[in-house]
C-alpha cells in the first residue's frame, strides 16, 4: 500500500472507496496494523479510559499524547497517523498553535479537536501555520459533562440542521476530515452529502465516507462493555492479524457496521 495522505484520502471518498480506521497507541500495534493495509491511525484520547482506566477522556494531557504518538509513528511506515488534541489543549488559537506543535513534531501527520463554530478561527489559524485539522462532532466525548453522559446527537430537528451547518462551516474553515461520533444514521449520511472532506463514522451507520473504531474493542480486550456500534473481530477470527484484516474488508465492502450498530 503507498503512503496515505489527505489528497489520498479525499480521492478515496470521491472514487467511492471506504477508509478504514483503528486507534493506536504503540509502535508494535502500530506496526501489525500498517502491515494489514489501515489507512488512518488515531492517538485517541480514549486512552483515558482503555489505558489509563479513567471513566472519561478529561484527565489526558498533551504530553502523554505526544508520547504516543511518538511510539505510533516509530510502528508507521504508510498510515496517515492522527493526533487528539485533549481537553483544554485548544481553548484558544494561540494555545492550539503551541500545543499542535508538539504533537506534529511528535510524528502526527494531523490533529483532531471537537466542536462546532466556536472552533473556525482556531482551524484557520492552525492549517495557516501547516498543521492538517480533522474535526469531529456528534458525541464530543471531551464535552460528556455538557452533555450529561455519553448520549446520541442529534436527534431532533434543529440540532441535526445545527450539526449539518457545523460540518460545512468547519471544511471552510479548513478542515481536511471529519468525525461523526454516535449521530443518527440519516443525519450522517446528510452530512457527508453537504461536505466535500471525507467522514469518519464511529456509531454512525455505514454511510460515511470511512469507519473508526478503538483498538480494544476490536480485540475483545476492552474493560466493561463494547459499545453497541462496536464488533469484537477477534472473536470471530482468534487471530490479530486476521481480527484487523476483516475489520478492513468489512469496512471497504459495506457489511461493517451492519443495521444493529446504526441509531436511527
Amino acid at each position: 500500500m503507498s503512503k496515505i495522505t489527505t489528497s489520498k484520502l479525499l480521492k478515496m471518498k470521491q472514487d467511492g472507496e471506504k477508509i478504514a480506521a483503528i486507534t493506536a497507541y504503540d509502535a508494535s500495534f502500530a506496526g501489525l496494523f500498517d502491515q494489514q493495509g489501515i489507512h488512518v491511525m488515531l492517538i485517541g484520547d480514549s486512552m483515558g479510559m482503555v489505558l489509563h482506566g479513567q471513566d472519561s477522556t478529561l484527565s489526558v494531557t498533551n504530553e502523554q499524547i505526544a508520547y504516543h504518538t511518538k511510539c505510533v509513528r516509530a510502528g508507521t511506515e504508510n498510515a496517515l497517523v492522527i493526533a487528539d488534541m485533549p481537553f483544554m489543549s485548544y481553548s484558544c488559537p494561540a494555545t492550539a498553535l503551541k500545543n499542535s506543535h508538539e504533537l506534529m513534531a511528535a510524528g502526527a501527520n494531523m490533529v483532531k479537536i471537537e466542536g462546532g463554530e466556536w472552533l473556525y478561527e482556531t482551524i484557520k489559524q492552525l492549517t495557516q501555520n501547516g498543521v492538517p485539522v480533522c474535526g469531529h462532532l456528534g458525541l464530543t466525548p471531551q464535552s460528556v459533562n455538557v452533555f450529561g453522559g455519553f448520549k446520541i446527537q442529534g436527534r431532533d430537528a434543529d440540532k441535526a440542521n445545527e450539526m449539518i451547518e457545523h460540518a460545512k462551516g468547519l471544511e471552510k474553515a479548513g478542515a481536511q476530515l471529519l468525525v461523526l461520533e454516535c449521530v443518527p444514521v440519516d443525519l450522517a449520511n446528510a452530512i457527508t452529502a453537504a461536505v466535500s472532506i471525507p467522514t469518519i463514522g464511529i456509531g454512525a451507520g455505514n454511510g460515511t465516507d470511512g469507519q473508526i473504531l478503538v483498538m480494544h474493542d476490536i480485540l475483545g480486550i476492552s474493560s466493561g462493555y463494547i459499545p453497541k456500534f462496536s464488533k469484537n473481530y477477534i472473536e470471530i477470527t482468534g487471530n490479530l492479524q486476521q481480527a484487523v484484516s476483516l475489520y478492513i474488508d468489512e469496512v471497504q465492502s459495506g457489511a461493517f457496521p451492519d443495521e444493529a450498530r446504526w441509531f436511527k
